[in-house]
């Protein structure tokens, strides 16, 4: 098991290295006065500095290995840029608007792959039976049905006309106590951890109120690629051999279900469950939005809204990094289902 992980864990540099290479082959597409807001730390180095100085100052016209090494030093300092629409440099944006999109991903990937997992073992191990076709249904619609519409179609419901769940992140009242109460102390940024520290129960229960709807949005949609796998798995699975001879062994049927059929039938699922969570805590910009929610994916429509360049190439740069870290970590939950793996 260690080798295993050990010969992933060499591979990664070789893989991020890759990753670099790409998104400096967009950014090179830029022009020497575009590229010049990837390394000021300021606005004012724009705004009080002639930019042919700060095109020499970077070296921007350099041939691009010369570049490359320079860039990537930057991006591993820290410096990715300034951030016309957060006003910011790109680094301290993604310190503020981080947290939200962690507390949303969080809420959201426990229901999304244990509620996945469950429906679709519950379809196939109820094959043809009313259970399986409406499940089947349930995921044909969720899957069929765009992000944004669910989205809508919930505010409509539960906050028009119910006014159940309303959008953004806390209430106006609860908000002001947030930001302007010293009593209530920010460790975090994930609004509802932080209750829990201040054990204040108010805003946590305003908190989670706030992303219910939300939740059950990524959920539902979710829900559907999660069940449908997990089912094609699962009944392939159940027409293996030895699970036929763990049932004339006359093992109960939910042994047989929990101990040698659920086990070998995850194996597909990780690597859908793992890069969904993965794009849950890239940031999720249809949601975000919709909801009124300030977090990465708000802020990466922003950003592409009004061109700016810095900030798109900071998020392309987590997203990407996201991606191989989670690709990393399906690889060891493959060696944890299926201890075949780790021999290969």
């Amino acid at each position: 098991m260690l080798a295993y992980i050990i010969r992933r864990l060499l591979i990664l540099p070789l893989v991020l290295t890759g990753l670099f290479i790409l998104i400096f082959g967009l950014y090179s597409l830029l022009d020497p006065y575009e590229k010049a807001g990837l390394y000021v730390r300021d606005v004012t180095e724009l705004k009080n500095r002639d930019i042919n100085d700060l095109i020499e100052e970077y070296g921007l016209n350099d041939p691009p290995w010369v570049q490359f090494f320079r860039w990537v030093n930057q991006v591993l300092h820290g410096n990715l840029g300034w951030s016309t629409v957060a006003n910011r440099p790109v680094i301290d944006a993604f310190k503020r608007f981080l947290p939200q999109t962690v507390e949303l991903a969080l809420w959201s990937a426990i229901p999304i792959i244990l509620g996945g997992i469950w429906l679709g073992q519950l379809s196939a191990v109820k094959q043809n039976r009313p259970i399986d076709h409406f499940g089947r249904v349930f995921a044909v619609v969720g899957w069929s049905l765009p992000t944004y519409v669910a989205g809508l179609l919930g505010l409509f419901i539960f906050y028009g006309l119910l006014r159940w769940f309303p959008p953004g992140r806390l209430s106006t009242d609860v908000s002001l106590y947030v930001t302007l109460s010293g009593e209530f102390k920010m460790y975090t940024g994930i609004i509802t951890l932080d209750a829990i520290l201040n054990w204040n129960w108010w805003v946590f229960a305003d908190a989670a109120r706030h992303l219910i709807l939300p939740v059950l949005v990524l959920s539902y949609v979710s829900w559907a690629l999660i069940m449908r796998v997990t089912r094609s798995s699962m009944l392939e699975t159940l027409r293996q051999e030895y699970i036929m001879t763990a049932r004339a062994k006359g093992l109960p049927e939910k042994l047989v279900i929990k101990r040698h059929a659920r086990r070998n039938a995850l194996i597909p699922v990780a690597t859908i469950a793992g890069i969904t969570v993965a794009f849950l805590f890239n940031g999720l910009v249809i949601t975000e939005t919709i909801f009124d929610l300030p977090g990465l994916g708000r802020w990466a429509a922003e950003a592409a809204r009004q061109f700016d360049i810095p900030s798109l190439l900071g998020y392309l740069l987590f997203n990407g990094f996201l991606i191989v870290i989670a690709n990393l970590i399906v690889d060891i939950l493959y060696a944890v289902i299926d201890p075949r793996v780790r021999l290969e």
